[in-house]
């Protein structure tokens, strides 16, 4: 028997924050519930967070779990065209690409849907 399952947005079973310094973009992604986590480490993976912020000139994505905050942060190198002062982009840093983040889809099992409001 095969699970059902729905794609939902990360926004509805995540939330993230994000911070730059330079060259660099951290975001940190921390599941509303804690059995969401196993979908968030198998699903959001470094190389689809690779592929989501490609155009920006990302070169390397480092992800490093926190099972204890049911998070991980996502550490991209390349990606803020410069940095904040080098940059002719406006507000194209930190803060708002954990918006990016929280658009991507993932798979959920239908079972965990039940009851909430996704």
């Amino acid at each position: 028997m095969t699970k059902q399952t729905k794609k939902v947005l990360l926004a509805d079973i995540a939330h993230a924050r994000a911070g730059d310094k330079g060259e660099r973009l951290s975001i940190c992604l921390f599941a509303y519930e804690d059995a969401a986590y196993s979908i968030l480490v198998e699903q959001v993976t470094e190389q689809r967070v690779h592929e989501l912020f490609a155009h920006r000139g990302v070169y390397l994505v480092t992800r490093y779990l926190l099972p204890k905050l049911c998070g991980m942060n996502f550490v991209l190198d390349g990606a803020l065209e410069g940095g904040v002062n080098g940059s002719l982009n406006l507000d194209g840093h930190g803060k708002s690409q954990s918006f990016r983040l929280l658009g991507l889809q993932v798979d959920m099992p239908a079972n965990q849907l039940e009851g909430t409001t996704i």
